[in-house]
């Protein structure tokens, strides 16, 4: 356990929680498992955590977006951002709100994927299927993942003839 801060005033509990913000966005959730991590006392940090997000400087929102984006780009698909957003505190609206800023390019998530990974078809059915699962657990739907992979074998046929 870490050790107990030597002051457990609300200033120290919010330099602390500036800090923990300035390396990167954290969810109300982050920062106060952070905290309590940290032995602050847990009567006083809903406040400062309410004062910081009155000031804007800590916002589910924003982390949340921030989030997806970030994960996205890194090839992840809905439903593990979703599961990752709900186990950091964010409630089911905010995550769809989230994840309707990046929906439009989901599909082109997937095929960025599947081609850093993969780059060839599946020569057979053993190789779709471990193809599928790869992105299955990255997050993708299956309706996404048969797409992809759809695409992939179809695009081999063509360039077979």
């Amino acid at each position: 356990m870490a050790d107990a801060p030597e002051e457990s005033s609300p200033e120290a509990i919010r330099e602390c929680c500036i800090r923990l913000l300035a390396r990167r966005e954290h969810s109300r959730l982050e920062l106060q498992r952070k905290l309590e991590a940290r032995e602050f006392p847990r009567a006083a940090i809903p406040a400062v955590l309410d004062a910081l997000t009155e000031e804007n400087l800590l916002s589910d929102q924003r982390f949340a977006e921030m989030f997806a984006r970030t994960r996205c780009e890194n090839g992840q698909g809905p439903m593990k951002i979703r599961a990752d957003l709900q186990a950091r505190g964010i409630d089911s609206a905010e995550i769809d709100r989230s994840l309707e800023l990046v929906d439009d390019t989901w599909l082109d998530y997937c095929r960025a994927a599947w081609r850093r990974r993969f780059g060839v078809a599946p020569a057979d059915r053993r190789d779709w299927s471990r193809q599928a699962r790869f992105l299955a657990g990255r997050g993708f739907s299956a309706e996404l993942v048969r797409r992809v992979l759809d695409e992939t074998a179809n695009e081999a046929d063509n360039t077979d003839i």
